[in-house]
């Protein structure tokens, strides 16, 4: 567990707050998709959504919109499927909204963004942005109003547009370059100083080790679960009489059953 004054902006709990304001966020946004936006909410996620969403494991870092557009800004320290996770987030995103009533043609134009504190693809460009294109007529895009940017880092050196650039670099060093960097990182130092963050940050932090211990139980148990199904396995093979297998694993008799008829059935396949 990091120490609390040891955070920076690149960690989860801090870049979630620091962009909690409003002015930072909005600044943010404008600057890394060069657009104007006129007010920035911060919708809460419906709550018929949040159970499932919840129970995934995954969370939006920070999920706003303005009058015609919505985005979801994360953090992103592992390229670990990239893929799919955006193709979760995307869903959430299109599901808050769908679930307002909002009929599917009045869905918002989409901006699922990544700061990426790694090269997610290993190319070297400091941006990399994907929209749904046709694989047999490349300049051909899909209108679903949906863009996905990832933004590298690594490779701030290679961006050309200043204020990305220095964004990026402050991302890769974690020093300010200039005045809006310079700003994020007092908003740092100022939640730093309140004691109910630090708290909160703790509890946090509880919550999480918790569940990785609950996680890591449950994948102990469902390993030594496999082990005996593999041995049980392995003594019906042999033609090991039923009530021994049971009594050696300690598995239930049905399930010794199941697959005593499954080793049989792979048996007859065989011949």
């Amino acid at each position: 567990m990091k120490k609390f004054d040891d955070l920076t902006f690149t960690d989860h709990y801090m870049f979630e707050k620091v962009l909690q304001n409003k002015d930072i966020c909005k600044e943010l946004l404008e600057r890394l998709l060069k657009i104007k936006i006129e007010r920035l909410e911060y919708p809460e996620i419906e709550k018929t959504i949040s159970p499932y969403y919840d129970s995934k494991g995954i969370r939006l870092d920070v999920y706003v919109k303005d009058s015609d557009k919505v985005f979801d800004i994360e953090l992103q320290n592992s390229p670990d499927l990239l893929g799919l996770r955006t193709r979760y987030y995307q869903s959430m995103v299109d599901a808050d909204n769908l679930i307002k009533g909002e009929h599917f043609s009045e869905l918002p134009q989409s901006f699922i963004i990544f700061i990426c504190t790694k090269d997610p693809f290993k190319k070297d460009l400091p941006i990399y942005t994907f929209q749904d294109r046709c694989d047999e007529s490349l300049d051909l895009i899909l209108d679903d109003f949906a863009v996905k940017k990832f933004f590298n880092a690594n490779a701030y050196s290679k961006e050309n547009d200043v204020e990305i650039k220095s964004f990026l670099e402050y991302i890769y060093n974690n020093k300010p370059v200039d005045d809006f960097t310079d700003r994020i990182e007092s908003f740092v130092h100022k939640i730093k100083q309140q004691e109910f963050n630090r708290k909160e940050y703790s509890s946090v932090n509880i919550h999480d080790q918790d569940t990785f211990r609950r996680g890591k139980l449950e994948g102990i148990q469902q390993g030594e679960l496999q082990a005996k199904i593999q041995t049980a396995k392995n003594l019906l093979a042999e033609n090991i009489p039923i009530e021994i297998v049971i009594r050696t694993t300690g598995l239930p008799k049905d399930t010794i059953e199941q697959l005593s008829k499954e080793i049989c059935t792979d048996k007859i396949r065989t011949l």
